[in-house]
This record gives structure tokens, sequence and C-alpha cells, in this order.
């Protein structure tokens, strides 16, 4: 019985110490304006649950500039977002 408790106790505190990050969840927007100097987006978007933000158009940075290139104004897209440096910032575009 000893054994077991002792057993017990190591496999949660080696649990303890594996954290496992969440999928990020994609939000639908469509683009409303692309600034391609700035490598910015302006996203009519529904509720961003990840950021605890509800739907509203704001600007947003991208994390790679080729993202610029992928979209193009009045597009439906599907997207991730997340605060990187004090940014908000789409992280993924599909």
């Amino acid at each position: 019985m000893k054994k077991t408790g002792i057993l017990l106790a190591a496999a949660a505190a080696l649990g303890l110490g594996v954290a496992v990050a969440p999928a990020q969840e994609y939000t639908s927007g469509e683009v409303t304006k692309i600034d391609e100097k700035q490598k910015k987006l302006t996203i009519r978007h529904e509720e961003l649950k990840s950021l605890d933000m509800p739907a509203m158009t704001m600007v947003f940075v991208v994390a790679e500039d080729s993202m610029i290139d992928e979209v193009e104004v009045g597009q439906k897209i599907e997207f991730t977002a997340d605060r990187i440096n004090g940014r908000i910032t789409v992280t993924d575009i599909r």
C-alpha cells in the first residue's frame, strides 16, 4: 500500500511539470483594408475568445510580411491572433 501511494504522488508531481498549450482557435472575419507599407490588415471580425475581445473592426499587424500578399479587400478569412510584443498580431490566416 505504501508503494502505491508513493507511485501516485510521483505520477502527480510529474504531471504538474507538463503544460499542454491549447490549440489556437480560428476566428472568422473580413478584410476591409490592407496597408502594405505598414504591414497591417484591418479586419471586421467575430469575437476573439482567446483575447477576450468582442466582435469589431480593428487594425492588426501581421506576424509575417507574406500574409499581406495572401489576402485582398473584401475577402472572408479565418485567422488566429495573439499579443506579441504588446501588439495584437495576426499569427495565421486560412
